[in-house]
C-alpha cells in the first residue's frame, strides 16, 4: 500500500458503517485518499508508523481522523487520549463518529480534546448525509495549521 497522502483515517470496526461512510464521503466528490482500520491498536500503529505500517513516512498525518468509540483491542477514547497527549499528533483533528449518546462518553471525549462529536443517525439516508457534510467540512472548509 502506498501511504504518500492519506487525508482521512477512518477507525471503524463495523464493516457496513465503514462502507457507508466511505461511499458517503465519495458522494461529496471529494477524491481525497481514505484509509480504513478496524481497531484502536491498528489506528495507533498507522499514526505512529509501526507494525504493519512501519514503512509509512512519519510526519505525513491525515487531515482528519474519524474515530468510533466502541472498538476492539483499544477503545476510541484511549486512541483519542494518546493522540491529544502526543506533541506531534495533538493538533490532528479528531471527529468522534459513534452510536453512543451517553453523556459520560461525550464529556470524556471533549475533556480529552476531541474536535467534534457526532452521533451516528439510525436512518440510512440521515447517516449518509451526515457523513457527506462531515467530509465536506473537514476536507474542504476547515483550515489546518499544517
Amino acid at each position: 500500500m502506498k501511504y504518500d497522502v492519506i487525508d482521512i483515517l477512518l477507525v471503524e470496526d463495523n464493516p457496513q458503517d465503514a462502507e457507508l461512510m466511505i461511499r458517503s464521503l465519495r458522494k461529496t466528490n471529494v477524491a481525497n485518499p481514505i484509509y480504513h482500520v478496524e481497531d484502536g491498536a491498528e489506528a495507533l500503529d498507522f499514526l505512529y508508523c509501526r507494525g504493519a505500517y512501519g514503512d509509512r513516512e512519519p510526519g505525513n498525518e491525515p487531515k482528519v481522523v474519524f474515530l468510533d468509540l466502541k472498538l476492539p483491542k483499544l477503545s476510541g477514547l484511549e486512541v483519542l487520549r494518546q493522540i491529544k497527549t502526543d506533541e506531534r499528533l495533538r493538533k490532528l483533528p479528531v471527529v468522534v463518529v459513534t452510536s453512543s449518546r451517553e453523556d459520560p462518553d461525550i464529556k470524556a471525549a471533549y475533556e480529552l480534546g476531541v474536535n467534534s462529536y457526532v452521533v451516528k443517525p439510525v436512518e440510512f439516508e440521515d447517516f449518509a448525509e451526515t457523513m457527506r457534510r462531515l467530509g465536506y467540512y473537514w476536507l474542504l472548509v476547515n483550515e489546518t495549521g499544517k
